[in-house]
Formats: C-alpha cells, sequence, structure tokens
C-alpha cells in the first residue's frame, strides 16, 4: 500500500499592513466609517409646487404689468423676488419684494393704446361667423388726420392688439385695443369701476310712453343670468333716446335690460369710456391715446 502524502499546514502570509496584536491585548475598534455629509441646500431653492403665490400673479395684483407681460419680464430676466432672479411659475410669499428692471418699464412704456370708431358689423375681438375683427381697420390709411396724439406711426404698434371691452357686432362708437396690459386690467373685469357711456335708441314694445317705475328698474333692480346688475344711470335724451352710464359690461346687457322692461334697441353707439370721448372720430378711423389722457 502507497505511503499517503504528509499533509502541512503553513500559515498564511502575513499581511504587511497589519500591525502585531500583543498577546492578552484587547481587540483594536473597527475604523468607523461615517456617512459622506449631504450637500447642504440651496439658500434660493423655489418653494415647494403649491406653496405661496406665483410671481407674475403678485405682480399682476399690484397693478405693475398684466399677467402676460409678467411671463414676458420673467422670462426675459427682468424681474427679481427678494434680490434673486425669478424663472416661470416660481412662487413666493405674499409679501415678496419684486424688482423690475428699468428695461422692462421702457418696453412697457413703448406700448400703444388706439382709439377706434367701430362701424357696425365688425366683432371686438376673434373673427366668428364669417365677421372680420375690428382691429383690421387699424391701418396706416385709416389713421384720423387730426389725431391729436403726436405719436408716430410703427408697424410694431400693429401686433399683440387686443380689445380692453366688447362692443357687440350690431352696435358702434369707441373701442380700445391695447397693447399694454395695465389697460386692459383697467377697463376691462368684475373689479372695473370705469364708467362706460351709451346712446341708445329704442322702440317701445307696446304703445304708450313707458311707465316712470320701468325706468327706475333700469337704474336698479334688474338682474341677468340670476345676478343682479349694478345701480346704472338711465335718462332720456331725447323722446325716442336713452342714455345709459354703465360701470360693468355683460353680454348684450343694455339690449337685454330694455327688453326686460318692454323697450326694443334699434340702435346702440358708445361715446364715452371713463374720461375719453369719442368726439369727432368718424366711423371706421382711430386714432392713438395720448399722453396726457387718461381713463380715470
Amino acid at each position: 500500500m502507497a505511503d499517503r502524502p504528509k499533509l502541512s499546514a503553513r500559515p498564511a502570509p502575513r499581511d504587511p499592513t497589519r500591525r502585531p496584536v500583543r498577546p492578552g491585548a484587547p481587540p483594536r475598534p473597527a475604523p468607523s466609517r461615517s456617512a459622506p455629509p449631504r450637500p447642504a441646500a440651496p439658500r434660493d431653492a423655489a418653494r415647494p409646487p403649491g406653496e405661496g403665490v406665483r410671481i407674475s400673479k403678485l405682480i399682476t395684483e399690484r397693478g405693475i404689468a398684466s399677467r402676460r407681460e409678467a411671463d414676458e419680464w420673467i422670462e426675459a430676466g427682468w424681474v427679481r423676488v427678494d434680490g434673486r432672479l425669478a424663472v416661470l411659475g416660481q412662487r413666493a410669499a405674499p409679501d415678496a419684494r419684486i424688482d423690475i428692471d428699468p428695461k422692462a418699464r421702457h418696453e412697457q412704456a413703448r406700448r400703444v393704446t388706439i382709439l377706434l370708431h367701430k362701424p357696425v358689423g365688425y366683432v371686438s375681438g376673434q373673427a366668428e361667423d364669417g365677421h372680420e375683427p375690428a382691429s383690421v381697420l387699424v391701418t396706416p390709411d385709416r389713421r384720423w388726420s387730426q389725431d391729436p396724439s403726436g405719436i408716430h406711426f410703427d408697424r410694431g404698434h400693429l401686433r399683440h392688439l387686443a380689445p380692453a371691452g366688447r362692443l357687440d357686432i350690431d352696435s358702434t362708437g369707441l373701442l380700445v385695443l391695447t397693447q399694454d396690459g395695465r389697460v386692459a386690467k383697467l377697463l376691462i373685469g368684475d373689479e372695473t369701476r370705469v364708467e362706460k357711456e351709451y346712446l341708445v335708441r329704442v322702440q317701445q314694445l307696446e304703445p304708450g310712453a313707458p311707465p316712470e317705475h320701468q325706468l327706475q328698474r333700469l337704474r336698479h333692480g334688474l338682474e341677468l343670468d340670476g345676478q343682479p346688475l349694478r345701480p346704472a344711470q338711465v335718462s332720456w335724451s331725447n323722446e325716442d333716446q336713452l342714455r345709459f352710464v354703465l360701470r360693468e359690461g355683460r353680454k348684450r346687457q343694455i339690449r337685454r335690460m330694455c327688453e326686460l322692461v318692454g323697450l326694443k334697441v334699434v340702435g346702440l353707439k358708445r361715446v364715452r369710456i371713463g374720461s375719453v370721448v369719442l368726439g369727432a372720430l368718424p366711423p371706421g378711423q382711430w386714432r392713438y391715446l395720448a399722453d396726457h389722457e387718461r381713463f380715470i
């Protein structure tokens, strides 16, 4: 029987980096491995979604610019909030400090407002039912020759013109088109307090003069779509024409008011918005709102 080879146990090679341990010495604790420090959150981090108020809304509420203008300014890098550059969609505390670059103010100052004598047959806003918007009338050849503004015409004045209020297709008179969001905010919306004056030719639906109490109802007491109307100034300017002064602009409001008291509107013309009057501006022509003119 062949002899088995002898097995010999050789010690494992010594780790040169390991320090020798003395007999009876306590084991050395393993080196602690601490987690890497977390990076500090940036101090200018935006508020979490849903907290605070959008910067563009704050700018609008403070009467600085329209929402569209505010978004354009933020995108252009002209807005800082509490000293830091704002970004689109950012929110902030309602009392945050908002600084606007002078470039934005200069751009805003260049925006114009146009007064148009809208004829019957044109709609105030976007084209609808085959009818053209009133803005197509704002061309160099239709500018009123007696425009007192002294503003030099520029093709850029025709861009981004928006109606600041409505005037029905079968109505005529003063229509405001503007590039300035502040003007639009002033003239339209439920919170506006700017007066609008109309001359309204009417026919009686029933023979005889309308009773005085019906005229009183036009002044106060009517409802449209379940909502009470604000008090209005209504008086006769001649035997078949009423003068209305309103501080709101519901859809076809005057026509519907008259129907409720037995009158049919056969002609409607807006002659004043705030302190700005239609005056001698001819139908189908336009002029600039002069620097010295204010609606209120």
